[in-house]
């Protein structure tokens, strides 16, 4: 038999309902999301959460007028629920199906796309006020979690707030984790919040008095609440300090409870803070109990929890090791995430080396500043942070390691296509927004070893370096027991049959591909040479000179963005050795790669050996006729 929620098909339906059948509701969500997610993989823990937040949002406010931003909007799949995508929603993160996070052009309701933490207050003062300046009445609600406010782009925003609007409801969902526990003075800060016996008694009191009484005892507790917050820590609470009115911490999880404080928040014409505590992985023992591994999975068993082994050390696993072999020769190194251990793969390298460990929670541009510093006391900073966050810490890329030419090694994992979590995850720009900058050098290895061999490289070479490597697992290459160092800037050469009709250049995870299309070349009379560049930057000069002289075509092959890519480097190159070889490239178009299957979007945009075949045909041809013209 249907349930309650097979009947949602907008927010108008859920205002609809009674609190008995709202506290239904929230049951039913959490079997859908255990069930769903289970064949799909997503962020289980994070989504369970905040059901009856977001049930209180939508029983209170009305989007699309109203607007909800989502910080990272990770945790908007119940919201994606609510809004007219039930039917749809055993699609997410599937090909062609529902985005994994808020997206503006999927739903007139996500009013606002993310996919990194820190955004969300930011972008929703902007919205408050734009509609203070077009007259305006509706309401702007930020719904941000914990982590967020260890994101200096959040305190920016806060300092702004009480100046720029009078009306702004900013929602606090603590609940103590970003992926891996949070860390840090505002972490410590919020729990002594939580941890006052003043709130748990007023938590308590507000619960009977709404069973009693209803919305005017909410208000009164919630006044009480504002009065207790405001002698807790000093002369006033954090979020007063910034001109906003606190309110809180209050039981998330309390559906009457965040009804009745939403009605009265609605209510107030100055910018506030509620202080909700919810519990990550609520409803679900597997979640509740592994709480860092069900913030984001792939499909697992919604019994039991289990997922399947992957069988094989993927790469993020792979440089956690090879770090700590590393650190445990050369104790000047020092390994630095933020908030990603376990993305990342430090929680590995973590055990052995602790007081060479750190993570300064979600702050990017803060984790390259502080490793700069350590860079210039003779330490050896290992900053992890996946390709698609770097790019947040541009400025002290260049401002604070590059011009200062400190030994800081970016280890950039998920570069390249980052599938299932689509356009706000892929790492597809790294090349380009580094191979401008002056004295840092761009390494991609071809495999596992070659991966441990680059960070060996890196350790010994005195100045600012970057690696990325993909997501997932590599081609299972076994990794030596001695790294060696790699000559920089000296590419590889796989094959070279003499007289070289295309010279064939896969960087990274494409040179499998280079290989299989130098078979398909050779079967149609070809002759080709691969080459593995190994380095983004700098290239290989004598390669290119020698191949550009020697070969009828050059193709690169490379998982990033065709702008400014890695193609492009050797094509400048080229140009500046007066070689006129054509050049082929193979990369990502200039448009935001969607969401999908790995294999299903290199194939949709060609970067296969099939698809680098079709390109170069028109070249092939005449390659071909000259090689005819010779013979005959």
């Amino acid at each position: 038999m249907d349930g309650i929620l097979q009947t949602i098909k907008s927010p108008a339906d859920v205002k609809k309902l009674s609190l008995v059948e709202l506290e239904q509701l929230a049951e039913e969500i959490r079997e859908r999301l255990i069930t769903s997610v289970a064949k799909t993989g997503g962020h289980i823990g994070p989504n369970l959460g905040v059901v009856e937040l977001t049930l209180a949002l939508h029983s209170v406010f009305d989007t699309p007028a109203d607007s909800f931003i989502f910080d990272v909007s990770h945790q908007a799949y119940v919201h994606k629920l609510l809004t007219g995508r039930e039917s749809r929603f055993h699609t997410i993160r599937q090909p062609d199906g529902l985005n994994g996070f808020m997206l503006r052009t999927e739903s007139e309701h996500d009013s606002y796309g993310a996919g990194h933490a820190g955004t969300a207050l930011s972008a929703a003062l902007g919205m408050a006020v734009a509609r203070d300046l077009a007259g305006g009445t509706e309401h702007i609600v930020a719904l941000a979690g914990d982590a967020a406010f260890t994101n200096g782009i959040s305190f920016e925003a806060l300092n702004n707030i009480a100046a720029q609007t009078r009306r702004l409801i900013i929602v606090l969902n603590d609940n103590a984790w970003s992926i891996d526990k949070n860390v840090g003075a505002i972490a410590e800060y919020f729990h002594k919040i939580t941890a006052t016996n003043t709130f748990s008694n007023l938590h308590d009191k507000a619960a009977g008095l709404i069973e009693r009484f209803g919305g005017k005892a909410a208000r009164h507790v919630v006044r009480k609440a504002e009065e207790a917050a405001k002698g807790l820590i000093g002369p006033g609470m954090l979020f007063e300090e910034f001109g906003l009115s606190y309110y809180g911490p209050i039981d998330g999880h309390n559906l009457p409870l965040l009804i009745e404080t939403f009605k009265f928040l609605k209510q107030q014409n100055k910018p506030v803070v509620l202080h909700a505590i919810t519990q990550k992985g609520r409803g679900f023992q597997p979640a509740l109990e592994k709480q860092k591994k069900f913030h984001g999975l792939g499909p697992y068993d919604p019994e039991s929890g289990e997922t399947k082994s992957a069988g094989q050390k993927t790469y993020s696993e792979i440089f956690a090791e090879s770090l700590t072999k590393l650190a445990n020769r050369n104790d000047k190194i020092v390994a630095i995430t933020a908030a990603m251990p376990n993305g990342t793969a430090l929680d590995l390298f973590r055990p052995h080396h602790p007081t060479r460990y750190f993570d300064v929670g979600i702050a990017e541009e803060h984790a390259v500043i502080f490793a700069a510093g350590m860079a210039t006391k003779g330490y050896k900073p290992f900053v992890a942070i996946y390709s698609t966050f770097l790019q947040r810490a541009f400025d002290p890329i260049v401002h604070d390691v590059a011009l200062q030419n400190l030994p800081v090694v970016f280890c950039m994992d998920r570069g390249g296509l980052s599938g299932d979590d689509g356009p706000t995850h892929h790492g597809l720009f790294d090349i380009s927004y580094l191979r401008s900058v002056p004295n840092l050098i761009h390494m991609v290895p071809k495999d596992e070893d070659e991966l441990q061999d680059m960070m060996y490289t890196a350790m010994l070479h005195d100045g600012p370096s970057a690696i990325r490597y993909p997501r997932g697992a590599g081609p299972g290459v076994a990794v030596k027991e001695q790294p060696v160092a790699l000559e920089i800037g000296r590419a590889e050469i796989l094959s070279d049959p003499g007289h070289v009709d295309v010279a064939i250049l896969g960087l990274g995870a494409m040179l499998p591909e280079a290989v299989r299309l130098s078979e398909m070349l050779e079967r149609e009379g070809f002759h080709s040479a691969v080459i593995n560049p190994r380095f983004a930057k700098p290239v290989d000069r004598g390669c290119l000179s020698d191949f550009g002289s020697r070969a009828g075509i050059v193709i690169t092959l490379e998982d990033h963005v065709l702008a400014g890519g890695f193609g492009s480097a050797v094509m400048e190159t080229l140009n500046e050795l007066g070689l006129n070889v054509p050049v082929v490239r193979i990369g990502w178009p200039d448009v935001f790669i969607e969401h999908g299957k790995v294999d299903s979007l290199r194939e949709k945009y060609g970067l296969t050996a099939e698809g680098a075949l079709e390109r170069a045909r028109p070249y092939l041809a005449t390659l071909m006729e000259r090689i005819l013209a010779k013979h005959s």
